[in-house]
């Protein structure tokens, strides 16, 4: 179970841009053919430094052997740390913000013709299996609007690897093979049309690669895991297939020019979001995933209120149920608060979307 479905695939010419994904790039044409839902841990435990709860989890814990090891939550915390660096780097390298629709110089008009079009199928798409998302992007401004779907269809993309019709013949070399596509993309080379678009946006805003990689490997644990020991496991796989959406998102929407918040604060905030969409994503899919084989809960918290993975695949609801299903609704409206105040901190013409 993800946070985000099925992606369409299109039989079209391959657009390069050329440049390494963090800046200029040029874009060229060549033959080719193509085929068809922030933080808990990291942003709310930021939120908790600041005095405004309970921290959830420690970053560091203790093996039984008694060496100490990163937990998800400081491993994503690198990672938040990284984006929120070269948003402000780039910003103090160009004197320019990154919130400013910037557009390429397209000199050939038919390899900007065929960019058009790859950004109007993303948006074909994105309409087709998110409207109400879809509507949202519309209150964005045009260059937002287009960048915001390509990231979307590359995220559908990548779930319909595991979550889709050919899920069951999905391998770990397939994952291989589409993250290799990934750091094509990247470098500059799509593989598709719907390729190209990410390829250009990424080229014309400060959008990193790491949260993509993630996500795939969100994708891998989907693979091989179906329980989940304890909070600190599933968040990290809340992280990979929907916090991860926050960070290549953030560079998109932008920061307001008036904000006093730091960019890894509203980094953080973005995460929450995503995480506190997958909860509850997973509390409403819980009978669902029952049917697949998988429970996306803390086995931990399940005996801490008398249930197990029996109880769950029996699909009873009892008063145990409840009352582990109000904990962890608890938990989940304390990530869409703490990510609430990072929606504040958005550029105007984003916020709407967000809400």
């Amino acid at each position: 179970m993800q946070s985000l479905r099925v992606g369409a695939w299109a039989d079209t010419g391959v657009l390069g841009v050329g440049g390494d994904g963090n800046g200029s790039g040029s874009v060229v044409v060549c033959g080719g053919r193509g085929r068809r839902g922030g933080g808990v841990i990291v942003s709310v435990v930021r939120g908790r430094e600041r005095g405004h709860g309970v921290r959830a989890q420690s970053s560091v814990t203790t093996e039984a052997a008694g060496r100490s090891y990163l937990s998800a939550e400081q491993k994503v915390l690198e990672v938040v740390a990284k984006q929120a660096a070269m948003v402000d780097e780039q910003q103090r390298r160009s004197g320019i913000s990154t919130l400013q629709d910037v557009r390429p110089d397209l000199t050939a008009g038919s390899a900007a013709e065929l960019l058009d079009e790859a950004y109007v199928r993303c948006g074909e798409v994105c309409a087709e299996y998110a409207k109400t998302f879809y509507l949202g992007t519309k209150l964005m401004t045009p260059e937002r609007q287009r960048a915001i779907w390509a990231i979307y269809v590359w995220c559908r993309r990548t779930d319909e690897l595991v979550d889709g019709p050919n899920a069951s013949r999905i391998t770990p070399t397939a994952l291989d093979r589409w993250e290799d596509r990934l750091e094509d993309l990247f470098r500059g080379q799509p593989y598709d049309m719907l390729d190209a678009a990410l390829a250009d946006t990424v080229t014309k805003f400060p959008v990193d690669i790491q949260p993509f990689r993630d996500m795939v490997d969100g994708m891998r644990m989907d693979l091989v895991k179906s329980r989940y020991a304890n909070f600190d496991e599933l968040y990290l796989y809340c992280y990979n297939v929907a916090g991860t959406v926050g960070l290549m998102s953030v560079p998109v929407m932008g920061i307001a020019p008036e904000s006093k918040a730091t960019t890894q604060s509203i980094y953080n905030e973005a995460l929450a979001l995503g995480i506190a969409n997958q909860l509850t994503n997973i509390l409403r899919d819980v009978g669902e995933d029952a049917r697949r084989g998988r429970i996306y809960l803390p086995q931990d918290e399940l005996a801490r209120f008398g249930l197990s993975d029996a109880d769950i695949f029996a699909g009873k609801v009892t008063d145990k149920w409840r009352a582990f299903m109000k904990d962890q609704i608890k938990r989940a409206r304390m990530f869409f608060v703490e990510a609430e105040k990072g929606v504040r901190e958005l550029d105007k013409d984003s916020r709407w979307p967000v809400n």
